[in-house]
């Protein structure tokens, strides 16, 4: 008898805790499956959430009833740490465009760009977003975005302005109707400015490496994008991640209609394992998938994978 009057109980509650899960889970995939070409949303009145992962270009944002980790579009600050490998290649990139002998004070300079971003986002902010998907080198769910400050002023071109930034990263149009291309190259022009003042880091470039760093900054790209065009072509009877359509990856055993979608969504790829960003692939399903598929060069993307 006791028995029958706490089944239906618990079974309430396990009803409850499914829908919850289900009703998470819709709403992971609604951001996740978005990409550049969505619509714009707007979110006025944005707060800055503290969070030891914040920095110049990266924070947690609470966004009405929405806590958000926002990426920005079109910059790039300098990095906060050079703990791992990734970071470190990271870091030496920065220090050659720049100019940077001394490559420690990269870091430094993205602890000013850190907290220069808190101090501006102090007051309530607006962030425009397409909910498009800023993975890049993390593992936090992250959206590219653009934010202007409680003055109306755009953050990516302050940063720039003050030197704590370079004018390099993901591009797209802007929310005033500004083509992406025109809004980098206005960035550009702002960058050059900053540098001739030598403000924020251009101060300690070194005039006499920089174009050095530079020439060998366009060499190491161009060896890269070489030995990816050799590599390139896809074997037969393999599907390309980066320019399959959705039915033919339909094709492949393992992907139904909203997994294809997801990684339309989510190009380009540069190798297989980057199909892990992709929400619903696990290890053990790429595992599967991988003697079906292949990555070569995507169609010329706009904008570049910020970090």
């Amino acid at each position: 008898m006791r028995l029958r009057k706490t089944y239906p109980c618990a079974m309430s509650r396990l009803a409850v805790l499914i829908r919850f899960s289900w009703s998470v889970l819709a709403l992971w995939v609604t951001f996740a499956v978005r990409s550049d070409a969505g619509d714009w949303q707007t979110f006025k009145d944005c707060r800055l959430i503290e969070h030891s992962a914040n920095d110049g270009d990266s924070f947690h944002v609470q966004a009405g009833d929405k806590p958000i980790i926002v990426r920005l579009y079109f910059v790039d600050c300098p990095e906060t740490t050079g703990a791992t490998d990734s970071d470190a290649k990271r870091v030496r990139e920065q220090a050659m465009h720049f100019g940077i002998v001394e490559m420690q004070r990269v870091l430094h300079y993205g602890e000013e760009a850190r907290k220069f971003t808190a101090q501006v986002l102090s007051k309530p902010f607006t962030v425009h977003t397409a909910f498009a998907t800023a993975l890049g080198r993390s593992s936090t769910p992250r959206v590219y975005a653009m934010v202007a400050t409680a003055d109306g002023k755009d953050l990516g071109r302050l940063l720039v302005e003050k030197g704590l930034a370079r004018a390099y990263g993901t591009k797209r149009q802007t929310p005033d109707g500004l083509d992406g291309d025109e809004m980098e190259k206005r960035l550009q022009d702002v960058e050059l400015q900053a540098m001739m003042q030598r403000a924020g880091i251009w101060s300690e470039t070194d005039p006499k490496v920089l174009a050095e760093f530079r020439a060998q900054q366009r060499g190491e790209e161009a060896q890269v994008k070489e030995l990816r065009v050799r590599l390139s072509a896809a074997p037969a009877g393999l599907v390309n991640l980066n320019t399959a359509s959705a039915r033919e990856l339909q094709s492949v055993s393992g992907i139904g209609p909203v997994l294809a979608s997801r990684i339309i969504a989510n190009r380009p790829y540069h190798d297989l394992d980057d199909l892990l960003r992709v929400p619903g692939i696990s290890h053990t399903l790429l595992d599967r998938l991988r003697p079906q598929l292949a990555v070569s060069d995507a169609p010329e993307q706009k904008g570049a994978t910020a970090k």
